[in-house]
């Protein structure tokens, strides 16, 4: 049973397709939200500055576990029709405003013009076969193409097994954080003031 963990929502059950998904356990989804609460409340950040994005939505838990907490926006992407109409109904259920589901691959999505203001959280739930280069790439050309702001925290799920970092060289040394068969990397987008520095 998946459920909205904590905030407006909490205890609200979430339907979760029967095939083509692997929701994110609720023990993972606790450690996640406590670390981006713990990182955001030394910095002064509060949900409602936040604008999520979340990539392979699936049932939604993640981008809705944002919204239910108080994020302004979430962009759910998710290219399974069947999967789409369970995360639609996940986002009538919850009953959050500001979530928009997206039925686009997310391979696609930096072909589209990007909304404002851009992500400054990203989330990353691919199916486990996926290249962690196809992830590089995949994050590359989103944050080129205005989707995920500077600065922006991106946290990726991959299994275990791959030892290989999902994020862009040139970003921030990421954090990886193993939960079982599962790990949760913790990347940060390169500041405009970063990129600079590199490029010289």
């Amino acid at each position: 049973m998946t459920r909205i963990i904590a905030g407006a929502a909490r205890g609200r059950r979430l339907a979760v397709p029967s095939t083509g998904t692997r929701p994110t356990s609720d023990r993972v989804r606790e450690a996640l939200f406590s670390a981006l609460e713990s990182e955001w409340g030394a910095q002064g950040v509060q949900w409602p500055d936040v604008t999520v994005l979340d990539l392979f939505a699936g049932s939604g838990a993640l981008g809705l576990e944002a919204l239910s907490r108080g994020a302004r926006r979430a962009h759910l992407v998710e290219r399974s029709r069947p999967a789409a109409r369970a995360l639609s109904a996940n986002v009538s259920a919850v009953g959050c405003p500001g979530a928009e589901v997206v039925i686009r691959d997310a391979t696609q999505l930096a072909a589209q013009p990007a909304p404002e203001p851009a992500a400054r959280l990203v989330f990353a739930d691919p199916p486990y076969d996926w290249p962690a280069n196809d992830l590089v790439r995949l994050l590359d050309d989103l944050r080129a193409a205005g989707w995920i702001a500077p600065d922006a925290v991106v946290v990726v799920e991959r299994p275990a097994r791959d030892p290989l970092s999902p994020f862009p060289p040139g970003w921030p040394e990421p954090r990886r954080r193993p939960y079982g068969d599962t790990v949760l990397w913790y990347g940060r987008v390169a500041s405009d003031d970063e990129d600079a520095e590199e490029g010289d």
